[in-house]
């Protein structure tokens, strides 16, 4: 038998299936991970909790008569782009806790992680807003999301104290570029730029899984699977039509497969710290699609004892074909 995949970086547009494939990977029993998906049982980090979390931080800037950090507004794009690499640096370091079996434990969550947020955006030159705050205002704003930061931090913690001997990691994340653009995107839009972000020691190890659907399909998701009451839920939220249209109309994953020099893989070529050095290194990480254009994943929002056969052998069949090319 293949080897086990060790690290998936379960990538797509918004709303294209990709929390719900890893509801999906998460209810299955060992054998099955092992014998049809060359997987552990997972472990799974996703930045979406970060974009949440700066809303709610926004949210009381506001409620306390201050200016928002990192939004435009409620319902609009990030104030600076870059805040993309931001939340790649807060994975990078939700990685390295968890390959250090590292747990955090703190009086306040909520104070832990505007110096997180502050630190992370001194690493990609940008200027730490949280740091500003007159410190009256900065404990009440604490007060107010602990019980949402302390949520959060406590399922790092638990996941960072499992034995991750055997598993397979699972890393979330969308990005994409504004509709009609043409490729290379800037940086720090798409794929290729997040693959300069990502720490080495995740592309060492990584293989790319690509939920496949198109920008419409893909808002026309995130319309139907918005709550109200959603916006904190990886599976139940929605991205504002702005953000979709600006950040998300279009993605790279295509012309980046199309580009590499090896078939089936992504080429990243990029610098990396050696001592005190740099030198160019070059991966190839293996890709694959999970072809979802006709959506297969819709259903496992849904209560799992709800679930159909005929709709769980679609989703099981399809998986399986990717996470074949991704471990041959």
């Amino acid at each position: 038998m293949s080897q086990l995949l060790d690290t998936i970086l379960l990538f797509s547009l918004p709303a294209s299936g990709k929390s719900e494939v890893r509801r999906y990977l998460a209810s299955l029993t060992p054998d099955q991970c092992r014998n049809d998906f060359h997987m552990g049982l997972t472990l799974q980090l996703d930045d979406y909790p970060y974009v949440h979390l700066m809303h709610r931080i926004d949210d009381e800037l506001k409620a306390n008569g201050l200016n928002y950090a990192y939004y435009l507004g409620p319902n609009r794009p990030f104030r600076d782009n870059w805040t993309w690499a931001v939340l790649l640096e807060l994975l990078n370091e939700d990685y390295g806790n968890l390959m250090a079996s590292s747990q955090t434990f703190v009086a306040s969550a909520a104070q832990h992680l505007f110096d997180r947020l502050d630190s992370a955006h001194a690493k990609v030159g940008l200027s730490q807003p949280l740091g500003e705050i007159p410190h009256r205002i900065r404990v009440r704003m604490a007060e107010a999301l602990e019980a949402e930061c302390r949520a959060e931090l406590d399922v790092l913690n638990r996941q960072n104290a499992l034995n991750k001997a055997g598993r397979t990691l699972v890393i979330e994340a969308a990005r994409g570029g504004a509709h009609g653009s043409a490729f290379p995107l800037t940086p720090p839009h798409g794929y290729d730029s997040a693959f300069q972000t990502l720490a080495p020691a995740i592309l060492e190890r990584a293989s790319v899984l690509y939920v496949w659907v198109d920008p419409v399909e893909s808002r026309r998701k995130n319309i139907e699977r918005g709550r109200p009451d959603g916006q904190g839920s990886i599976l139940h939220h929605s991205v504002p039509m702005e953000v979709m249209l600006g950040q998300y109309g279009c993605d790279d994953m295509g012309w980046l497969m199309e580009q590499s020099d090896r078939p089936g893989t992504i080429r990243v070529e990029r610098l990396v710290k050696e001592g005190d050095r740099y030198r160019t290194k070059v991966y190839h990480l293996p890709v694959a699609r999970f072809d979802n254009r006709n959506d297969l994943t819709t259903f496992v929002r849904e209560e799992q004892k709800l679930w159909k056969p005929e709709d769980v052998n679609a989703i099981h069949n399809g998986l399986k074909t990717a996470l074949d090319q991704l471990a041959h």
